[in-house]
């Protein structure tokens, strides 16, 4: 079974991120770009599921030259090779656009199964999954909690909020996860010293058969006008009790409509 790997690099959630003043796209320049969270456990279950049925597991990525740093650490937790799609001509590419040169990319590497995660925690879409299915023509079954291989047939226990809906397809197909699925392994030192070594084949738009007219700003459905700063908190409102405290609360709380 031959397992890609959807792997994007994102800003830090955990540090502040920005937007750039001259195109409103993600400043990944000045940011402090790491795995997003959600794929450390889409590898996890690659990994999982060679380790039980064999195969061959490749990461994916589409992003700048700088993504190569976060396609090692990727590697570096156990995938056997990685794809970087990297062309000048993709900044500025909404949804569609990404999906339609991942599914370009997927379709040349013959891939049994797609694994990514639910969701990236810079765009929050949700919707990569569906739509790299949609493009191959196959199925979709996203927001895993648990994927159960059986030869070519794929079972999911997908998340709800009431609970979990079993679904299954065969393969290929994509699947997407959640954090619940499993604990990403930490790399060792081993295997980050094997992942400068590892495969690594950087491919263009021209590679994939893309033409730049459909991606970037030029090929998006959709595009950020303007965008500004969180304003910064203001101060609480104190309220002095003297013997009408529950009174002046209530009229805070309706002022604000909250009652």
């Amino acid at each position: 079974m031959k397992i890609v790997v959807l792997v994007k690099q994102v800003p830090d959630s955990g540090a502040e991120r920005n937007l750039r003043s001259d195109d409103n796209t993600v400043d990944r320049g000045s940011a402090n770009n790491v795995i997003n969270e959600m794929d450390e456990y889409a590898i996890e279950e690659a990994l999982s599921i060679q380790e039980k049925h064999g195969g061959e597991v490749v990461v994916l990525t589409m992003g700048p030259s700088g993504a190569t740093e976060s396609i090692r650490k990727a590697l570096s937790m156990g995938p056997d090779s990685a794809v970087h799609v990297a062309d000048d001509a993709l900044h500025g590419s909404c949804a569609v656009a990404t999906s339609k040169v991942l599914a370009a990319a997927i379709g040349q590497l013959d891939a049994d199964l797609i694994i990514c995660g639910a969701e990236s925690t810079d765009g929050r879409v949700q919707v990569m999954p569906h739509m790299i299915a949609e493009r191959l023509g196959i199925a979709a079954l996203t927001g895993a909690r648990k994927l159960t291989v059986d030869g070519s047939t794929l079972t999911i226990e997908r998340q709800t909020e009431e609970g979990y809906e079993v679904v299954t397809a065969s393969t290929p197909a994509v699947v997407s996860v959640w954090d619940t699925i499993n604990e990403p392994r930490y790399p060792s030192f081993k295997g980050i010293m094997a992942a400068k070594k590892k495969p690594l084949e950087t491919k263009s738009l021209a590679d994939l058969g893309v033409d730049a007219s459909e991606v970037g700003f030029d090929g998006a459905t959709s595009t950020v006008v303007e965008h500004s700063k969180r304003p910064p908190r203001q101060a609480g409102n104190k309220v002095a009790d003297s013997g009408d405290g529950g009174v002046q609360l209530v009229q805070y709380l309706s002022s604000e409509k909250f009652v």
